[in-house]
């Protein structure tokens, strides 16, 4: 009989080898669910792995896609790595998006291209006041931010459904729940010609730069890690851990935000119902198969990209539902969550008689450890290591 066995410390082999699994094992499980469709698993792969990757056109589609993931998934990570859960990016993305669209219908005909900043200004000053009341009243009443943030989703929802239905729908765009479409000085500037992948990409890849160097090049970067993981560590060095509450907070909400511009002043031009798709769930399993690093996050949005992508394409050429695309990301992210499991834990064989081995010690001491962030000391939590201790108060000085 085999038996899980605590490692002395967490592998840091498996640790890199765990989403490559998973996503192995993720791919075996969608053979067996093709079969069970009783569509060609070959044929049902080549759509979610080739296809959005066999030509320029299909390139700058994945790249358009990837591109609020990227956006989303930064902000989540330095939520996550400051023991800050927020679950609610997308109601952030939304927000940010009405925000973005309130000015964009402001433009006429004299209005110059300034108003594309402004507007992606709007997106990331709207996410920022929408995760900024999870901030207040984590902070002000020690409310749950996993609740508050995913509640609020359902309320930006509503905002844009009586929007659009209400004093934003167009007079002239018979009766459809939308607003006028924005004018083309408004639109964000395309890369290349013919092709919808926009200025968003730069913006997302210039961010990923600037995230990776706060989190893990400045002292604001420690300092922000440390308050999450390790309150008690944090005071004792002067750092606040309600600063590390409201920075992480305000820097996802804006980023989603931000995501919720693009999109309204990118690829879709006007406000609908329509508009959140899911970007800021699928967000999160991007910031965790990214390993909540900056450069995994790119990786890992590609694959969330492509899952996108092929579960359109497995609806217009296969018959198939387009919720396979929310099959593909939920078992990817269950089979990573069963993955990491190897990373402190290892598989023996249960010898007959033989006593269980002694726990690892940071289980003994009562430590809750983020299997995405291995077990390390509270001074290297600058790097993408750390742990977050089983009585944190984020948000509470002493």
């Amino acid at each position: 009989m085999l038996k899980l066995e605590a490692r002395p410390e967490a592998s840091k082999l498996m640790s890199v080898l765990s989403p490559v699994l998973a996503l192995a094992i993720t791919v075996l499980i969608g053979t067996a669910l093709f079969l069970l469709l009783g569509k060609s698993p070959l044929r049902g792969l080549y759509v979610f792995f080739v296809e959005p990757l066999g030509s320029v056109y299909a390139l700058t589609e994945l790249a358009m896609k990837a591109t609020p993931l990227i956006l989303i998934a930064l902000g989540l990570a330095v939520c996550y790595r400051s023991n800050v859960w927020n679950i609610g990016a997308e109601g952030q993305f939304v927000i940010g998006a009405i925000a973005a669209s309130g000015v964009a219908m402001q433009a006429g005909p004299d209005t110059g291209r300034w108003i594309v900043a402004a507007l992606l200004a709007a997106g990331v000053l709207g996410g920022m006041a929408w995760s900024g009341i999870v901030a207040f009243l984590r902070d002000r009443f020690n409310a749950n931010e996993i609740l508050v943030s995913l509640m609020l989703v359902y309320v930006a929802d509503q905002v844009l459904g009586y929007l659009v239905y209400g004093p934003w729908k167009d007079p002239a765009g018979y009766n459809f729940p939308q607003t006028i479409t924005f004018l083309k000085v408004t639109s964000v500037p395309r890369l290349f010609a013919g092709y919808r992948v926009n200025i968003g990409l730069l913006i997302a890849l210039g961010a990923v730069g600037a995230f990776w160097v706060l989190l893990f090049r400045t002292y604001a970067g420690f300092a922000l890690q440390v308050g999450g993981l390790a309150p008690a560590a944090a005071r004792y060095a002067g750092f606040s851990s309600r600063k590390a509450l409201w920075t992480a907070l305000l820097l996802s909400g804006g980023m989603a935000g931000l995501a919720g511009a693009l999109e309204v002043a990118g690829p879709l031009g006007q406000l609908t119902p329509y508009v959140p798709v899911g970007y800021g769930f699928a967000a999160i399993i991007v910031a965790y198969v990214g390993r909540l690093h900056p450069v995994g996050i790119v990786f890992s949005s590609i694959l969330m990209s492509m899952f996108y992508i092929g579960g359109e394409l497995a609806q217009s050429r296969l018959g198939l539902p387009k919720s396979l695309t929310g099959v593909f990301q939920g078992l990817l992210l269950f089979t990573l969550l069963a993955c990491d499991t190897l990373i402190h834990y290892r598989i023996r064989r249960r010898v007959a008689g033989a006593t269980a081995s002694k726990p690892a010690s940071h289980a003994s001491a009562g430590i809750i450890v983020n299997p995405y962030v291995p077990t390390q000391s509270v001074p290297d939590v600058a790097s993408p290591l750390g742990v977050a201790p089983a009585n944190s108060t984020l948000g509470k000085d002493a």
